[in-house]
């Protein structure tokens, strides 16, 4: 017989991510934990902001914090109010597209981040078999 499993549950989870709705202060993820671009990501950031036209900086919001996560290794709220800085906007919109799209590590990951597929046709294809090895495997 197949088991059907739970609904997805990405908006409630505590992994990953992190807690979705709000933030609290860590010793690790405070505004007062440092963060600054690099001299070269600094100049990357700045290009991207550039394709960008006046006054619709904030578009650049997604590849920016992708571009900090990738120097950081995952995104801390003094990475956000640095990006929020950079494009000149209300550090809050930042706040809202990094707690919205998963792709955004808002709590240090491992060494390797191990994703499983849980949409409707994954399923169908038994995304259950390579959860379940992955799961068996690492405990």
């Amino acid at each position: 017989t197949r088991q059907i499993r739970s609904l997805h549950k990405t908006a409630v989870r505590s992994g990953g991510g992190g807690a979705l709705f709000v933030h609290r202060d860590t010793p690790e993820n405070n505004p007062d934990t440092p963060f600054e671009f690099t001299p070269e990501n600094l100049k990357r950031a700045e290009a991207i902001v550039q394709n960008y036209p006046d006054g619709h900086q904030a578009a650049a919001t997604l590849p920016v914090l992708d571009l900090a996560q990738r120097q950081h290794g995952w995104l801390p709220i003094s990475a956000m109010n640095k990006v929020a800085e950079l494009l000149d906007v209300p550090p809050m919109r930042v706040y809202e597209v990094a707690t919205f799209y998963t792709m955004f590590n808002r709590k240090p990951v491992g060494k390797y981040h191990i994703q499983i597929c849980t949409t409707t046709p994954c399923m169908l294809c038994n995304s259950d078999s390579i959860l379940e090895a992955i799961q068996n495997k690492l405990g």
